[in-house]
């Protein structure tokens, strides 16, 4: 589908072996592309900055552990350290062809880039990635990677950074304020979508927190958004939408859209019927042992036939579920939940998004990796701001009211590029660890 006549940049990657293979090349132009390879040495250095940098528990962390450590000692904690990691980033998974051809492609409006990733580079927030001024010292590069070859294997390389402030190794420019950046949906999984006579312009379909059954607010699928009130971020937003247009569940207030107990998937496919504008889920996902167990924690009891085990009197929403349901998805999906958006992650890239997409969905925004709740984000981070994760959740909700799904997935990277703006600027409350998670999956193919 012809969207848009900008120009458009496929980046992709492939794990092969012990080396990943990278190219960027520009659409319709065959003799604009350049390859590179990723040495597994310096794939895992990069993996490691990334781990380092998340509130996902590493090794025998705690969820309560992880967050600590990426609120408060992490990349994320700082402007410095955050551009230090978008460097890290932009040098080892990017080569010097790559980045130079980006910076060719600067338009106005700005030229769009689908990205792939391999599995392994599943996670990478790909639109923080600054361009380098200043790299590493070859010869220091190639010493670094034979050291950190041992007889266990390889091992992340140590990199020789080059000393200096941050600010004379990267003048900061993002990889976010080149091109607009999307996630390429499988060509196999985009092709065979089902297309629905759903119209964006339809009542959304709201499922904000859903009470996953035995759970207690407080527990592991507990509460995200807290005790539903009519002064919340969320409850003021969609007060606000609601005063100009129907929702679905159809409610009389705000707060009733809030932590409901009748979201099973009976009542998601009786609500589907209806043929919703589009869906905001805001909740709990996970990613199971392969991608078709990824699932969503909607208010199913375990009595409920699926593909999932029960946990306690609960049974997950998996992506396989989906599939085989044949539900018809809205064009335009939302999915703030935890990383909703690791697809890529598995060798088959066949998860919750591919299921949104297979169900007929156009645009799904969702994110990288696990979103601390705004009373967790209080909790270890001083002067934090009343409501983070409300704030993203409205983000993005306003985003996908734009006219087209085009539009939409490029009003999420405006919304990213004003929080990035705001946070180089000094706002500690723009916190990357919230805007750099979203990504958004398109199946759009600009022209």
């Amino acid at each position: 589908m012809v969207v848009t006549d900008r120009p458009t940049l496929i980046l992709r990657f492939a794990d092969v072996g012990i080396a990943t293979y990278a190219g960027l090349r520009v659409v319709g132009q065959p003799e604009r592309t350049v390859t590179w390879v990723i040495e597994e040495t310096i794939l895992l250095a990069a993996l490691e900055e990334i781990a380092a940098a998340l509130p996902d528990p590493r090794g025998a962390e705690t969820t309560v552990d992880a967050l600590q450590r990426a609120l408060t000692g992490g990349a994320f904690t700082e402007p410095g350290a955050e551009l230090t990691l978008a460097y890290r980033l932009g040098v080892l998974l990017i080569s010097a062809a790559g980045w130079d051809l980006l910076q060719e492609c600067v338009t106005d409006p700005r030229a769009v880039l689908f990205v792939a990733p391999s599995a392994r580079l599943g996670r990478v927030p790909w639109a923080l990635l600054a361009l380098p001024a200043v790299r590493p010292e070859v010869t220091a590069m190639l010493a670094a990677r034979q050291e950190a070859i041992t007889p266990d294997g390889p091992q992340p390389a140590t990199i020789p950074w080059p000393t200096g402030p941050i600010d004379a190794l990267t003048e900061g420019f993002r990889l976010l304020e080149f091109v607009e950046v999307l996630m390429a949906v499988p060509a196999n999984i985009a092709h065979s979508r089902r297309v629905n006579a759903m119209r964006p312009e339809a009542d959304p379909l709201l499922i904000l927190d859903p009470r996953v059954p035995g759970q207690r607010p407080d527990s592991a699928l507990g509460s995200v958004l807290g005790r539903p009130a009519p002064d919340t971020t969320l409850a003021r937003h969609y007060a606000d939408l609601m005063g100009r247009r129907k929702v679905l569940p159809r409610v009389d207030t705000p707060v009733e859209l809030f932590r409901r107990t009748d979201t099973d998937r009976h009542w998601l496919a009786d609500v589907l019927a209806e043929k919703p504008g589009r869906l905001v889920y805001v909740g709990h996902a996970s990613t199971g042992d392969g991608a078709e167990r990824a699932a969503l924690h909607l208010a199913c009891r375990a009595s409920i036939e699926g593909y999932s085990d029960p946990i306690g009197d609960h049974r997950p929403l998996t992506a396989a579920d989906l599939m085989s349901s044949q539900l018809p998805i809205p064009t335009r999906v939302a999915l703030l939940a935890c990383a909703s958006g690791g697809d890529y992650r598995f060798d088959e890239a066949t998860g919750i998004v591919a299921a949104m997409v297979l169900g007929g969905a156009e645009l799904v925004t969702a994110t990288l990796w696990s979103l601390p709740t705004s009373a967790g984000y209080r909790r270890f981070v001083s002067g934090a701001p009343a409501d983070p994760m409300g704030e993203v959740i409205a983000a993005v909700d306003t985003a996908h009211q734009a006219g087209t799904d085009f539009e939409a997935a490029c009003a999420v990277n405006r919304w990213q590029r004003a929080q990035l703006r705001s946070w180089r600027g000094g706002d500690e409350s723009a916190a990357p660890v919230y805007w750099a998670a979203l990504v958004s999956f398109s199946v759009l193919r600009p022209g």
